[in-house]
C-alpha cells in the first residue's frame, strides 16, 4: 500500500493481516508513520492522542528524548523529528501539527479566513453539530455562499495552491474538464457531496480540515483507546520502504493479497506511461489468486489504464460506485474496487 500519512496502515491492523508493506517516494510520509508506530510501542495512548488527536503535546521534546526515541529505530525518522518536533509545540500562529506542511498551510489559511467572519464561524460550528442529515443540509446551504465565495473559488483554482494540496496538473485537468467553471466547479461538486449526502457526525476528515484536531468521539480508529493495545501488539507487522511501488515489488517479490494504490496512477498515466505499465506488470505477477485492488482517481472512468490491466483485473462498477458514495473525503471523482482474475 501507499504509506500516505500511515493512518490507514494502522487501521488495517485491526483486520489482523500477516504483514502490511507501506511504500512511499516521500521519506517524510514514512517518518510520520514511524513516529506513530513508536508512540504505540512506547505504551501510552494519552501521548499518542496528544500528538495526533489534539495535534500538540506540551511535553513533546521530553517524550521524544526519554520515551519515544528508543522505539524510533529508523535513522531518517529520528533525525527528521528531532529537527521538526516544534510542529507539535502548540504555540505560535499555527498551534496544531495539522496546520503545518503544505496542505496544512492551505487548510490553516482558509480556516482563519472563515474564522474572521463571525457568521461563517457560527455556521461552521452549527454544521458540525448537526444531529441529522436534514439539519446538516440546511446549515450547509447557509454556509456555502460564505465558504465558497469568490476569493476561495479563486484560491482553490490556482495551480500553486493545488500543488500544495498534492494535486498534480494532470489531476487538476481531469477534475476541471467536466465543469464549466473548472476547478471551482469541481470543488463545489465535491463539497456538496460531502456535506449534503453523508452524515457529518463521524466525518473526522473534514473535522480535521476545519478545526485542526480530532475529538475522542470523532477520530480514526487507530486513535481510539479501545484499539490501542491490539494495534500496539500488531504494529511490528508494518514495514516501510522509501521507494516506488515497482521498486518494492522488484526488491521484495511475493504473493500479496491486497494493493492499496490511492491516486498516484493519475500522475503516472499523465507523465510516465511506461512506468505505469511496468507497475501493473509487477502487480499482476506478484498478486495472490483473487488479490484485491483499491484505487481512486480524479477521472470518472478507468480508460487511462493499460488495456492488459482491464483484461486481468475485474473492476466491480456497482460496488465501486457504492463505496464512492460513502467516501467521507469526497475530493476524487471515482473510487475503484477490483479483483485480480
Amino acid at each position: 500500500m501507499l504509506t500516505s500519512a500511515g493512518c490507514n496502515a494502522l487501521d488495517y491492523l485491526l483486520d489482523d493481516p500477516a504483514e502490511v508493506h507501506c511504500v512511499d517516494l516521500n521519506p517524510r510520509q514514512n517518518a510520520l508513520l514511524q513516529l506513530k508506530m513508536a508512540l504505540f510501542k512506547s505504551g501510552s495512548h494519552a501521548a499518542l492522542f496528544d500528538f495526533f488527536g489534539t495535534g500538540a503535546s506540551p511535553h513533546a521534546r521530553i517524550l521524544l528524548n526519554d520515551v519515544i526515541a528508543p522505539h524510533l529505530t529508523d535513522h531518517y525518522a529520528r533525525r527528521y523529528w528531532r529537527r521538526n518536533l516544534h510542529y507539535f509545540g502548540g504555540r505560535g500562529l499555527r498551534p496544531s501539527f495539522y496546520w503545518h506542511g503544505s496542505s496544512g498551510a492551505v487548510a490553516w489559511l482558509i480556516r482563519n479566513w472563515l474564522q474572521s467572519q463571525p457568521e461563517a464561524r457560527r455556521l461552521t460550528k452549527r454544521l458540525f453539530a448537526s444531529e441529522n442529515l436534514e439539519e446538516q443540509v440546511e446549515r450547509y446551504e447557509q454556509l456555502e455562499p460564505r465558504f465558497l465565495n469568490n476569493f476561495v473559488q479563486w484560491l482553490v483554482s490556482q495551480h500553486f495552491v493545488q500543488s500544495m494540496l498534492g494535486v498534480p496538473k494532470s489531476q487538476q485537468h481531469l477534475a476541471a474538464q467536466r465543469f464549466p467553471d473548472g476547478m471551482a466547479g469541481y470543488v463545489r461538486y465535491c463539497l456538496r457531496h460531502v456535506f449534503t449526502e453523508i452524515p457529518i457526525t463521524d466525518n473526522y476528515f473534514w473535522r480535521l480540515y476545519f478545526f485542526g484536531n480530532y475529538t475522542p468521539d470523532c477520530c480514526p480508529n487507530y486513535l481510539r483507546p479501545e484499539y490501542f493495545d491490539l494495534i500496539a501488539e500488531r504494529v511490528g507487522r508494518i514495514q516501510t520502504y522509501t521507494t516506488s511501488l515497482s521498486g518494492l515489488l522488484k526488491e521484495h517479490p511475493g504473493q500479496y493479497s491486497h494493493f492499496i494504490l490511492l491516486d498516484h496512477q493519475d500522475w503516472l498515466a499523465a507523465y510516465q506511461r511506461k512506468a505505469l505499465e511496468e507497475e501493473w506488470y509487477l502487480i499482476l505477477s506478484n498478486a495472490a489468486p483473487g488479490a484485491k485492488v483499491l484505487l481512486r482517481s480524479a477521472a470518472f472512468e478507468l480508460d487511462f489504464l493499460p488495456d492488459f490491466v482491464r483484461s486481468h483485473v475485474q473492476f466491480d462498477r456497482e460496488a465501486s460506485e457504492r463505496e464512492h458514495r460513502r467516501d467521507r473525503v469526497g475530493t476524487y471523482a471515482s473510487t475503484w474496487l477490483g479483483v485480480v482474475k
